[in-house]
């Protein structure tokens, strides 16, 4: 009796022993089958449209995610009925996804956010070709809404001032959202850029937020030489403040739509356009530009001179010769007249 209490108890450990190790080995193989990386790609991104069915959807999976067992993935999507749940969006399926967390964000529409940058671009229709390279609306769906006026009411702006709304910057947005969307966003983003102590400053120098917006893009145009941003805000601003015309070269360029002009002549000046400072006194009716944010605070905080006219230096560095008076400014502007002369920039 002893011994088959023995020879039952060592065939016991043995079955239990085969067990453990079949359920490690199945517990591992679930892991790998529904938990591991689901590509090897770091990002292996798919974008389902409008109108996509799942097929349309594994064709795509199959040939930009490059997943380890393409049966594996179909079976999963089948288990959690898939083909009744495709939600358009743009999802990441590179390495560190799971399997089923693939399958999961797919059939719930959990999309991968998109990291748009808004460009500081001249115009809002240039802006609408360069952000709807990287989202679902084309172009010709931003410009619409771009141009829609009841819209434009609500947001507080106009179609001249409507750039006045974006700031360079990078967002977190989703691929699907739409230019009403889109631009609430940005809205949001102004008002809070603008809450509290710039809206102060703002009020404290005379000017309205948009004011100090369509001058910072001026001042943006003028130079990208940053330490002498403050002192040409502080130049326009003492033109403003005399009822002085701004005589910008820069929206000369913008009036023309010529933004490649390398040399402003006196028959560009006779361009009629309310962009032309030139021609009209004040600020033109908005940005010839999107203004960069530190630009915006360069404004705000405008370095205080007697400085009425500014000439490009004639050794090209970027910098500029500031005058207090036109005769002074007159024997600058010669000395980079001809120095544009002797390179035959005309």
């Amino acid at each position: 009796m002893k011994k088959q209490s023995l020879f039952r108890k060592k065939w016991i450990r043995l079955l239990l022993s085969v067990l453990g190790v079949l359920a490690v080995v199945l517990l591992g193989s679930a892991y790998v089958v529904f938990y591991s990386a689901f590509s090897p790609e770091e990002h292996a991104v798919v974008f389902v449209r409008e109108g996509d069915t799942a097929e349309d959807v594994y064709r795509q999976v199959e040939a930009t995610a490059h997943p380890r067992s393409m049966a594996l993935f179909r079976l999963l999507c089948k288990f959690k009925n898939y083909e009744s749940h495709v939600r358009v969006g743009r999802y990441d399926l590179g390495q560190g996804i799971g399997v089923m967390t693939a399958v999961s964000n797919l059939r719930s529409g959990a999309q991968t956010p998109v990291m748009l940058t808004v460009p500081a671009t001249h115009t809002t229709d240039r802006l609408a070709g360069k952000i709807a390279r990287h989202l679902m609306a084309d172009s010709a769906q931003f410009a619409r809404v771009f141009r829609d006026t009841l819209l434009l009411d609500s947001l507080g702006v106009n179609r001249h001032t409507l750039a006045t709304l974006f700031l360079p910057n990078t967002y977190e947005v989703y691929w699907t959202v739409s230019p009403r969307a889109f631009l609430w966003r940005m809205k949001k983003e102004y008002d809070r850029f603008w809450e509290g102590e710039r809206s102060e400053r703002a009020h404290l120098i005379g000017f309205t937020p948009t004011e100090v917006s369509i001058l910072a893009s001026i001042v943006d145009q003028e130079t990208r030489y940053k330490p002498e941003k403050p002192t040409i805000a502080g130049l326009y601003i003492n033109r403003v403040r005399r009822g002085m015309k701004l005589e910008a070269d820069p929206t000369v360029k913008f009036a023309m739509q010529n933004f490649g002009l390398r040399r402003v002549l006196r028959r560009h000046l006779e361009t009629d356009s309310p962009y032309n400072t030139y021609r009209y006194a004040g600020l033109p009716p908005g940005p010839i530009c999107i203004a960069e944010g530190e630009t915006i605070d360069d404004v705000l905080n405008f370095k205080q001179s007697d400085y009425l006219f500014m000439c490009a230096k004639e050794d090209f560095s970027g910098s500029h010769n500031f005058a207090r008076t036109f005769a002074e400014h007159e024997k600058n502007a010669r000395r980079y007249a001809q120095a544009l002369n002797e390179r035959g920039i005309k």
